[in-house]
């Protein structure tokens, strides 16, 4: 009989022994618990760490060069930077004012000035970046000295770029202008050109096309860059103290109200680094000059 006891007070036991270590196994261990609170932390922790974008719109060189320069000190402030290439400089400012980007690049505050006055737009400037001086190249006569009477000269067709270059040909001495014109110049406030020179209009983007078919060319800085033609190879470049070089520094254009936004600073911030200012100063070699 009392084995009988025995026997079943054991099996009960063994039953109960059983039942804990089952729940032992159901139940996570402290370990595993922590891992998976760690696991969620991380998780949460790269999340937030999300790059968020600014869409950019930038002219091939100097402009998309510099900003892909600037594209690792913006990632260390939490963005990623999408460069979207023009090669007119009409529909960075379109693509702007209808919100297809957050900013633009290529342009100096004159000309956004205009764009603004002609297309009813509000656009405005986050930051001067950088000029370009405007040079004069040789196309089919070697030097200014030698331009004979008529020689074809072409110069950028919009309206303020078109007075810098011909600011630019009064400064070496083969027009004058109607005083005080400044950077409103056009043709028509030409009073002097003893070489009668034949000044030909040509929209920006194409002038150094023109090289071949003309006796010199007024190029902008950078389009002068993508052409392969260098500063020190020009015939004439702007005075670092001249007019224009003071008026048509390069900008950051952005929507009204946008130009304090944390991106905009943010991208302002990077482009102005040490690390940007180093890479045009080495890449550049004078065509493009800092402005900070």
């Amino acid at each position: 009989m009392k084995k009988r006891i025995l026997l079943a007070l054991g099996l009960v036991s063994l039953l109960a022994l059983a039942g804990c270590t089952k729940k032992a196994a159901d139940t996570p261990s402290s370990e595993s618990a922590t891992e998976s609170v760690s696991e969620s932390a991380s998780e949460s922790a790269s999340a937030s760490k999300e790059l968020k974008t600014i869409v950019i719109g930038a002219t091939p060189a100097p402009h998309a060069e510099i900003l892909e320069a600037a594209k690792p000190v913006l990632q260390e402030e939490g963005y990623d930077l999408k460069i979207v290439e023009y090669n007119d400089y009409i529909q960075p400012n379109v693509a702007l004012d209808t919100k297809e980007l957050d900013a633009n690049y290529f342009q100096h505050y004159p000309y956004l000035e205009n764009f603004n006055k002609e297309h009813n737009t509000t656009l405005v400037s986050a930051g001067a970046i950088h000029y370009e001086p405007f040079g004069i190249y040789a196309g089919k006569t070697a030097s200014l000295d030698a331009l004979a009477d008529g020689a074809k000269i072409s110069v950028p067709n919009d309206a303020t770029n078109e007075a810098r270059a011909l600011l630019l040909l009064e400064a070496n001495g083969l027009i004058k202008l109607k005083e005080g014109v400044g950077i409103n110049a056009t043709k028509q406030d030409i009073v002097e050109n003893p070489k009668n020179l034949d000044i030909q209009e040509i929209e920006a983007a194409q002038v150094a096309r023109t090289l071949q078919d003309v006796d010199v060319a007024v190029v902008n800085g950078n389009y002068a860059i993508e052409a392969g033609l260098k500063v020190g190879d020009a015939l004439a470049i702007e005075d670092s103290k001249s007019l224009a070089a003071t008026t048509y520094a390069n900008i950051i254009a952005v929507r009204a109200g946008d130009e304090k936004s944390d991106a905009i600073l943010a991208l302002i911030k990077a482009l102005e680094s040490d690390a940007v200012k180093k890479f045009i100063e080495s890449k550049y070699n004078g065509a493009v000059v800092p402005m900070f």
